[in-house]
């Protein structure tokens, strides 16, 4: 038997022993850092997904963020079910491993450019999302605090480690990548103290999603049928929405990204208009992009040109992102109070 055989049986046995699920295909879908996924068809019709987590993954932090994604979803947001084992569990840890069982969501991840009717679900969704985890109890892990907190010069040292672990693992010049870190060096300098002066004296922190980006969202036809990839987590809804509403792909890569950010600013002010500050959410995403440093842990490099290419797409989006939100901020936030006015 080989392993892809082998690994598709303990699957099936595993859903039969800890969930009394009868499975009838296995199907390999990705695998990332902390998990593998799998689709799988059962003997009565279902379609689930199935993660298996690393051995590094923390199974009670994976069990407490399932259970924010279970709060969301008994409030009718679009959350798909997670199964509890026989033992109640939302991680069941069987055969070495930890395991998530969850329905298949009708839909897929959209890379393609944003729409106003996706924008618009989006901020919907999210502005839903943020009143209903105001009631929940506050998480103990914390979103980082770099952006409002770490100094420029400790910034630019950050670039500077990027810089010096892609030169030790011998991957192609550097000489693209090198110009992006200089950038995002002087950008750090010049611009983070403005920035924080315009910050609102307090930004009040609840449970948020923790990483609600496009790629753990699924739609069909532009609709929002599913939210994924919650963790337990607190942090501001400012911040959240602004990393939802400014993503950097699409400011780098898009033509109407004001609109579409301003779109899903209002569509999210209808569903939580309680929430103060929301006109600075484009500030504190640009922040957060500032003091975004992929590839400054060794973690983030292998020893292939592959990861090289990824790290230098990474910085590039970023960077034009950065220049393009800097050149437009003034107009965005003029917008954003006239949203958050209600104008």
């Amino acid at each position: 038997m080989d392993d892809d055989a082998w690994m598709d049986e303990l699957t099936a046995d595993v859903l039969a022993e800890r969930y009394g699920i009868s499975v009838e295909t296995v199907e390999w879908t990705s695998a990332g850092s902390e998990s593998v996924n799998r689709r799988v068809l059962t003997a009565d019709g279902r379609r689930l997904r199935v993660k298996e987590y690393a051995t590094s993954v923390d199974v009670n932090l994976a069990r407490a963020a399932w259970d924010v994604s279970e709060f969301c979803r008994a409030a009718d947001l679009p959350v798909p079910r997670v199964w509890p084992d026989r033992d109640g569990d939302l991680v069941a840890v069987s055969e070495g491993s930890a395991w998530a069982v969850v329905d298949e969501v009708l839909g897929r991840v959209d890379t393609k450019a944003m729409t106003m009717a996706r924008a618009e679900g989006m901020g919907t969704v999210l502005g839903r999302m943020h009143r209903v985890l105001a009631a929940y109890p506050l998480p103990e892990l914390a979103v980082r605090p770099d952006w409002r907190t770490m100094s420029p010069d400790e910034g630019v040292a950050e670039c500077a480690v990027v810089l010096e672990a892609v030169r030790q693992h011998e991957l192609r010049g550097p000489a693209p990548l090198r110009d992006r870190l200089l950038g995002r060096q002087l950008d750090l300098v010049a611009h983070t103290d403005r920035l924080r002066a315009g910050l609102p004296a307090e930004l009040v922190d609840q449970a948020v999603h923790g990483d609600f980006v496009h790629a753990h969202v699924i739609t069909a036809a532009d609709s929002v049928t599913g939210v994924l990839n919650f963790r337990s987590i607190k942090g501001s809804p400012v911040w959240e929405l602004g990393r939802a509403a400014f993503d950097p792909f699409a400011v780098a890569r898009g033509t109407h990204w004001q609109q579409f950010a301003v779109r899903m600013i209002e569509a999210y002010r209808s569903q939580n208009p309680t929430l103060p500050h929301t006109e600075a959410c484009a500030r504190v995403a640009l922040l957060d992009m500032l003091y975004g440093f992929h590839g400054a842990t060794p973690g983030d490099h292998a020893s292939s040109e592959q990861s090289h290419v990824d790290l230098e797409q990474y910085w590039g989006v970023r960077q034009v992102a950065i220049r393009r939100l800097l050149a437009s901020l003034d107009k965005i936030e003029a917008a954003l109070t006239d949203v958050s006015q209600g104008r």
